[in-house]
């Protein structure tokens, strides 16, 4: 009899111990709380974020893990760092969000040296008593180390659905993979990645391409119900002839590719701007850039004209109804 409620007594153990695990499996949404896009296994055979019923299918061909830290720091230097989606205007108000790099908020966003990124104007383009623009870029930041250096976890939680979030990388992703400023992605949009030691700090990181990353925010704006926009980034002030030079056969590329993947709005912002330049002509255009890359207040309110013309051109996005008449 003893022998009989002992073995009883191991089978109730055994199933308090098993039961939590098991149905947390069954249980648990995999969305952007609980699984980032590069821990994704293959055996769940879905995208990141929560799916539907019509992305049920693999994201890559083999597991994607990374061992190097993620990481947020609160930066005491930033004054102007704004809390996401602390501008909203009442409970439902939609909010366009901006992550990107310098030429998008240069600096502080307050013009030092002259220089503007187009970001700190494109709010007066909007209706502001019904929508509102918060610039998170950061100067000097790529698409890998704008996730890796936790400025994304910081926009994510303010995002809401029925905002806007554009997305423009591209400038800082080229260089090395772990020395120096070690910002660069992988070229391309494959689900490759290599592990790499850092030289700032020795420890190893996977490093994934310049699509993955620009995945990673594209499916977790989606799970929150938000809409991405992605953009094709600024282009330099550098001509061939009378033409000014275009990137559309490296991240100006990808960023429509990943977009057109991933089903969503792509604004090829890089040819709407070169456009402009052209048909104003170079001396003139000289006058928008304060260095090869960087704007003056001119060059920022030219770039922020060609992307609200970009906008426009898709009259079944609802963003339109915020815009200036």
């Amino acid at each position: 009899m003893k022998k009989k409620y002992f073995t009883v007594l191991l089978f109730i153990i055994s199933c308090v111990i098993t039961l939590p695990s098991y149905a947390q499996k069954k249980s648990d949404p995999i969305n952007d709380f609980n699984i980032p896009l590069h821990l994704l296994q293959r055996n769940y055979g879905i995208p990141y974020g929560i799916p539907d019923k019509k992305e049920m299918k693999c994201v890559y061909s083999s597991a994607q893990t990374a061992t190097a830290p993620l990481f947020s720091v609160n930066d005491t230097t930033r004054p102007d760092q704004i809390v996401a989606g602390s501008t909203r205007k009442s409970k439902n108000a939609p909010v366009v969000m901006l992550i990107g790099d310098s030429t998008m908020k240069n600096g502080r966003g307050k013009g030092d040296d002259g220089q503007w990124g187009w970001g700190s104007f494109f709010e007066q383009f909007f209706d502001t008593t019904r929508i509102s623009v918060e610039n998170h870029a950061l100067g000097g930041r790529s698409s890998r180390t704008f996730y890796t250096e936790g400025l994304w976890d910081k926009v994510l939680p303010g995002l809401q659905k029925g905002d806007y979030l554009f997305i423009q990388f591209g400038h800082n992703d080229g260089g090395p993979l772990n020395t120096g400023r070690a910002r660069a992605s992988l070229k391309g949009i494959g689900d490759e990645s290599q592990t790499v030691v850092m030289e700032r700090n020795g420890n190893p990181e996977e490093v994934f391409t310049f699509g993955h990353y620009l995945r990673i925010y594209i499916r977790q704006a989606k799970a929150r119900g938000a809409i991405p926009i992605v953009l094709s980034h600024t282009p330099g002030n550098t001509w061939d002839g009378n033409k000014m030079v275009r990137n559309n056969e490296t991240y100006g590329k990808w960023s429509r590719e990943v977009a057109e993947q991933e089903g969503i709005l792509f604004i090829d912002m890089n040819y709407l701007i070169a456009t402009k330049c052209e048909t104003l002509g170079k001396e003139k255009t000289n006058e928008l850039f304060k260095d090869r890359v960087h704007t003056s207040y001119e060059g920022a309110i030219l770039n922020c004209e060609a992307l609200i013309e970009g906008i426009r051109t898709v009259p079944g996005l609802s963003l339109n109804q915020y815009i200036n008449q």
